[in-house]
């Protein structure tokens, strides 16, 4: 049995998709920025063979048409999750990377393919699906730890810092959240009402069955309050690749998502889904 699914992008009104990758591979968590009228979608790329990923890039010209697409960043260990964004008039990259024991910042020295590590977060745990976003003053990482599947899948960690750089601290009311419906990060942070909202896995049935919008209520050094939104629905015409709705991220006014689907008749192969909507 294997998850299999696959890339693909949309703008209003319909969803488009990229074509399947080879068998065996899967790309996965789309980050995407926009750059002179392009599109540039950064994405786990996944190889069954070297269960090993890498970070892509794929660009996209004003018609949502490829028109290029190479490797950006190579670790020895697995990257995936690559959340871009841009702060103090640089482009950052915070993938994630926690088998290499650290959540390590990069900057684009030429973006988008050229990117240098400038710093390494220190937590209390190889962050997994670190998302970065500034509330009240502050930068917020929100993440999950390290340690049994349980609490990758099902514990929320906050921490804040004045810089991006650190030093970071470490909100007293870790784990804020500890279900398996709403509490590992999916996504970019986007703000509703002044308040934070985070897009969270619903893991309940299965590893990134759902998204869930996270609403934070309050948010300070001391205090979190958050409510959960029911699952969100998939994009009505994925068809087959129903499985589950990994990620949610934004690319201005496009909004960019990942969906799967289980094939039993392959071994083990996960074609991952990244696609836009606006």
């Amino acid at each position: 049995m294997a998850e299999v699914a696959r890339l693909g992008f949309s703008a209003a009104p319909a969803v488009r998709w990229l074509a399947e990758e080879a068998r065996l591979k899967f790309v996965a968590d789309p980050f995407g920025l926009w750059r002179d009228g392009r599109l540039y979608l950064f994405v786990e790329a996944y190889d069954y063979r070297s269960r090993h990923g890498i970070i892509e890039v794929i660009e996209l010209d004003g018609a949502f048409s490829p028109v290029r697409r190479s490797v950006v960043l190579r670790e020895p260990w697995h990257l995936s999750y690559p959340h871009v964004f841009e702060a103090d008039g640089q482009v950052w990259m915070l993938p994630e990377a926690h088998r290499s024991g650290a959540l390590t910042l990069y900057r684009a020295a030429a973006f988008p393919n050229v990117w240098e590590p400038v710093a390494r977060l220190k937590l209390d745990t190889p962050a997994i699906d670190a998302t970065p976003f500034r509330h009240g003053g502050l930068w917020w990482l929100a993440y999950s730890p390290t340690g049994p599947q349980r609490w990758k899948q099902g514990r929320l960690h906050l921490a804040f810092a004045e810089r991006l750089s650190g030093p970071w601290r470490l909100h007293p009311g870790n784990p804020v959240r500890n279900n398996l419906a709403s509490s590992r990060p999916g996504g970019t942070v986007w703000i509703e009402d002044a308040m934070p909202v985070l897009p969270v896995q619903d893991c309940t049935l299965t590893y990134g069955g759902a998204i869930r919008q996270l609403k934070f209520l309050r948010l300070d050094p001391d205090r979190f309050e958050a409510e959960a939104s029911a699952p969100l629905a998939p994009p009505s015409d994925v068809g087959r690749y129903a499985m589950g709705l990994h990620t949610l991220s934004a690319a201005g006014s496009v909004t960019l998502f990942d969906v799967k689907r289980i094939d039993r008749s392959l071994w083990p192969s996960r074609r991952e889904a990244a696609s836009c909507a606006s």
